[in-house]
């Protein structure tokens, strides 16, 4: 088939990788966000597939809009049989849906029709769901509601951040992406409805769902700060700053502290939750690069019975 990919960040790269190193199939163009500004100057970069995309002498479409008339016009002479598209970042008009002959195939980093939306494998990591997976469907005006053609699974594991969740799923999902092409192409794979029942949704996090709350138990406050690395990053006040925690693990042997109190020793940080207390491993203080907690306790020189939170 002729493809025309959408996809926009990192994660999505494999599966355009995936695509390309097939053989079977013709990925004619690539369609991604526009160029936006990152770093400390600010400056226009382009987005991982586009810079990807480039690399291998393909087409790169970036609309502002996707209902974009120019956008629109150049899909139809490109003609694609079917539009794959994974982590895109826009809403897709039904003008667009309608020109792939075969569709807008997705890869959505959930087992449907559990956590649709935006953010999938941070709800997934928050809510201590032991297994999550990929899925593939054909995309509708609806949210994530569209028949699926193809699942995966994948065991959570304890430790796990969504940044480290979401890699696997994505090199896992590049293969389930391809094989649902060549399924589509072939006529051997047909696409599923979803059932009207558990339905979950998974909207952004957002940088005030990552405060911790530290009157939670001790297993909420791993959860949150495991489903908000690397982004938006889990957070909390002290002195008056916020104190990005990049890495934490509960201390089930130190029930002693009260919600947010700080127990500083030669080499470890606690802080007290509803529950045990969790051990502060890395953070990263406010305009700084991240550090050894304990590194952090020392420089800051906390006082016996000191509070973080708010």
């Amino acid at each position: 088939m002729k493809l025309v990919f959408a996809g926009t960040p990192e994660v999505a790269v494999p599966a355009l990788d995936a695509l390309i190193a097939s053989g079977r199939h013709e990925v004619a163009a690539v369609v991604t966000r526009p160029d936006a500004p990152a770093g400390r100057g600010r400056r226009l970069v382009a987005s991982p597939v586009a810079e990807r995309a480039e690399e291998a002498g393909i087409e790169v479409l970036k609309p502002a809009r996707p209902r974009d008339e120019d956008f629109l016009a150049r899909l139809r002479e490109i003609a694609p049989d079917c539009c794959p598209v994974v982590a895109y970042g826009a809403l897709l008009p039904k003008a667009a849906l309608a020109i792939p002959a075969k569709g807008w195939v997705n890869l959505h980093f959930s087992l449907l029709p559990a956590w649709r939306g935006a953010a999938p494998v941070q709800h997934a990591v928050m809510s201590g769901d032991e297994v999550t997976g990929a899925s593939t469907f054909l995309i509708e005006e609806g949210l994530d509601s569209g028949p699926v053609y193809g699942v995966l699974t994948e065991e959570v594991r304890p430790a796990d951040t969504s940044g480290d969740l979401l890699t696997r799923l994505a090199f896992a999902g590049s293969g389930l992406l391809a094989a649902t092409m060549d399924g589509i192409e072939d006529g051997t794979l047909h696409a599923v409805p979803q059932p009207a029942d558990g339905v979950t949704l998974a909207p952004k996090i957002t940088v005030e769902d990552a405060q911790v709350q530290w009157s939670a138990p001790a297993l909420r406050v791993d959860r949150v700060i495991r489903a908000c690395t690397p982004a938006p990053g889990a957070w909390t006040l002290f002195r008056g700053e916020r104190l990005k925690l990049v890495q934490a693990t509960p201390a089930v042997d130190r029930s002693e502290l009260a919600p947010g109190e700080l127990s500083v020793g030669k080499n470890n940080v606690f802080v007290g939750t509803g529950s045990h207390a969790v051990e502060l491993l890395w953070v990263q203080p406010q305009g700084k690069k991240p550090m050894r907690a304990a590194d952090w306790a020392r420089g800051v020189r906390i006082v016996p019975g000191e509070l973080v939170g708010s």
